[in-house]
């Protein structure tokens, strides 16, 4: 059994939106590559694509807020485009220990561990009735990303620097 093995995301509603109250303290952003689909209660970025995010282009649009589909096979794939990209925000778990988390290891340059798990939000505006049941966190790739994250203000463990080594 792994760290968190009783998650169970495949197969099931990847349309978990930001709580607003993320997007007002980090925001505002250019691009959210990996939009709910419309309608939405609230825009996380003034671009927002509904799932064809990682068929555009990225280039020139700034600021990226990223809360990809928290698909096991699909997540890595968004988490390699914002660490290319080197401009933004992802809100993700804290699965450490998977494959997908390398790029934010090797190239992130804040990660906010967040103190407290998050209930995300339904395409109505509604809150879920449970948390997204594992530690979420906030990994910051650029300058402008990490200056956000760092004077946020918002509780956890901010880790700035660190060694990348692969056992």
């Amino acid at each position: 059994m792994t760290l968190g093995s009783h998650q169970q995301c495949v197969g099931k509603s990847q349309d978990h939106l930001t709580p607003k109250w993320i997007i007002d303290v980090l925001g505002p952003f250019d691009l959210d590559p990996a939009a709910a689909p419309e309608p939405r209660p609230w825009d996380c970025a003034r671009v927002n694509w509904s799932r064809n995010g990682l068929d555009m282009s990225w280039h020139g649009h700034g600021l990226t807020w990223l809360n990809p589909p928290f698909d096991r096979r699909e997540v890595g794939q968004w988490v390699f485009r914002l660490a290319e990209h080197n401009n933004g925000i992802a809100l993700l778990h804290a699965r450490t220990e998977a494959a997908w988390f390398e790029p934010i290891w090797q190239r992130a340059s804040v990660i906010l561990f967040m103190g407290d798990r998050l209930k995300f939000y339904r395409p109505d505006g509604s809150e879920q009735p449970h948390n997204s049941g594992a530690p979420p966190i906030l990994a910051a790739f650029g300058a402008e990303a990490a200056a956000r994250l760092e004077h946020s203000g918002i509780p956890g463990a901010l880790v700035r620097a660190w060694e990348w080594r692969r056992a």
